[in-house]
């Protein structure tokens, strides 16, 4: 890797608003002296006159590949097994992903990955993620790949490591809670924290932009894809949250991404797998579902992630993903966002329902800057391309597009990539915000929630959680058992009644917790996550060495929020 190229991996500044410098016009822009006006000032760290020179030299080809964020397939930027060849191949028509960088001179590339609880695995299609010094390595080898290019501009390498059910990398990092958790804490300052952390590690391994946090505000039917990975249902609190994640991560060196515009969380269908219906009034939209993303902009998100959603209110019948009235008309110019719009997985249904070409055009038209996943890299970029020559998509479009993706590298600074060993050791800056969310539902505070020999006890594929609060619990005097005893029992994502135990002492959820609603159990607790230090802080309070603080962010049908005062 080049010196140059070493250095784009942290530093994140806020992204200023106004392109200008570039060429593009855009509102808000200012009038030249000549008719009466002023020329806007310029900020000594903008980088818009130097993205100006850089965009002045593309190609069309260059262009294309800059809004382009393909994933790939391979552990590594360019040594790959034969069958890894063929699937880069049929994607590409490559066979390595450094080939591919710098056959579509891309803006971007995703790691992607899944694990067993995943409701995004429909569309991650490879595994590339395993751990931090293989992570490192193939970041290494695709910037490498970018620094051969005529632009010499470093790729953005993005991730959705959200955390909770949706975490890419897992092994060997500082695991945070799930969003809800974070929600059920309710202290921006603990969240801050906790994401500067991980954004930290992130910038560590050579991801320099993240598709979190998830903005989504949890409506009353509780969005099954979205979950626990929002921050609760009430607006105003989940927008704290929202602002104090990107603030911790911008602070770690990684761009944060507001997912997903305008809204998911009222939604009972999977985009993954078809069109989710936002069927609420203008003014519900509003007041719930935008105020997050307001928050967000007001504190200089630097990307926002468009969704896979019919907004009946604002463009029925199209997906948001492919609507100037909600890209361009709401995000743009009602809320003022001039950061990166990127789109959701171009793979997942909704978005294949034209070919990559095709879709990548309506995409751009629409107002989105960097296109995601496309499902065949070699026909999208062809199809931008194609675009342009038949005047589906204007030159000036493409420029403003390209131009805010240039714009977020030039932004994310030139200070040195963290060392790899700094990933794994922020527990002390997360295991606060873990105890912190342990919300008792049903119960009484103030001491111990289980005496004598406990038997810990789980739903099907939980044994790693029911393993780690066993040791938990045992590490805190409490007498662990494997026959007999008062029963813990641990439920998670995704679990139904049947999944319940009947003669369980306590029932833990760790995901969102309304099953909760329907257990019998004398003792009810809520972690929202199954993260170790959530098993540690979980054992604390049933060993009663910790008081349960947290506080449900979503309502669970005849329980309180909290029970204690």
């Amino acid at each position: 890797m080049t010196s140059s190229t070493q250095k784009w991996f942290r530093g994140l500044g806020p992204i200023v608003s106004g392109l200008c410098a570039v060429a593009v016009a855009t509102a808000g822009c200012g009038t030249a002296p000549e008719h009466g006006g002023t020329l806007p000032m310029q900020d000594p760290a903008d980088p818009s006159a130097k993205v100006a020179g850089i965009v002045k030299k593309m190609s069309d080809a260059d262009l294309a590949g800059q809004v382009l964020m393909p994933f790939a397939y391979g552990r590594s930027a360019t040594d790959v097994s034969a069958g890894t060849k063929a699937a880069n191949q049929a994607l590409a028509g490559v066979d390595t992903p450094a080939q591919m960088v710098e056959k579509y001179r891309l803006g971007g590339m995703i790691l992607v990955g899944f694990g067993g609880n995943d409701p995004t695995a429909a569309n991650q299609p490879v595994n590339n993620v395993e751990s931090p010094e293989q992570v490192r390595a193939l970041t290494t080898g695709l910037q490498n790949a970018a620094a051969r290019l005529p632009a010499d501009v470093p790729l953005l390498i993005g991730m959705d490591q959200e955390f909770g059910v949706v975490s890419r990398l897992t092994t060997g990092v500082t695991v945070l809670p799930s969003a809800m958790a974070f929600g059920a804490a309710g202290n921006p300052r603990l969240t801050e924290a906790a994401w500067r952390a991980a954004g930290t590690e992130l910038a560590a391994v050579g991801v320099n932009m993240n598709f979190a946090p998830v903005a989504d505000v949890l409506g009353p039917a509780g969005s099954n894809v979205i979950g626990s990975r929002s921050y609760g249902s009430d607006p105003r609190a989940a927008g704290e949250q929202v602002v104090a994640a990107l603030k911790g991560m911008r602070a770690g060196g990684v761009a944060a991404t507001l997912k997903h515009f305008p809204g998911h969380g009222h939604t009972t269908a999977d985009s993954h797998s078809e069109l989710p219906v936002l069927a609420q009034s203008r003014q519900l939209l509003d007041s719930d579902d935008l105020a997050t993303f307001k928050a967000g902009i007001a504190a200089g998100a630097p990307a926002i992630m468009s969704g896979h959603l019919d907004v009946q209110s604002v463009d029925p019948g199209v997906a948001a993903t492919f609507s100037k009235k909600v890209l361009t008309d709401l995000l743009r110019h009602e809320l003022g966002f001039q950061g990166v719009v990127v789109t959701d997985g171009m793979n997942m249904a909704p978005a294949m329902k034209q070919p990559p070409g095709e879709a990548a055009v309506a995409a751009l038209v629409a107002g989105n800057d960097l296109i995601l996943m496309p499902p065949n890299v070699a026909k999208a970029h062809q199809g931008i391309v194609d675009g342009l020559k038949a005047g589906k998509l204007t030159r000036a479009r493409l420029v403003e597009a390209a131009s805010r993706v240039l714009k977020l590298k030039l932004s994310l600074g030139e200070a040195a990539a963290p060392a790899l060993s700094t990933v794994g050791t922020h527990a002390q800056q997360v295991s606060p915000v873990a105890a912190a969310a342990i919300t008792l539902l049903r119960g009484t505070c103030g001491k111990a929630l289980v005496t004598g020999p406990v038997r810990v006890t789980a739903a099907t594929g939980r044994d790693k959680a029911r393993t780690r609060l066993a040791a938990a619990l045992k590490q805190a005097g409490v007498s662990v058992v494997e026959t007999g005893g008062s029963v813990v029992h641990l439920v998670g994502y995704g679990d139904t009644a049947e999944d319940l135990s009947p003669g369980a002492a306590v029932t833990v959820h760790m995901d969102v917790p309304y099953l909760l609603g329907q257990s019998a159990s004398k003792v009810l607790v809520a972690t929202y996550s199954s993260s170790d230090l959530s098993m540690d802080a979980l054992a604390a309070v049933l060993a009663g060495k910790a008081q349960p603080t947290g506080r449900a962010p979503v309502e669970v049908k005849g329980l309180p929020r909290t029970a204690c005062s």
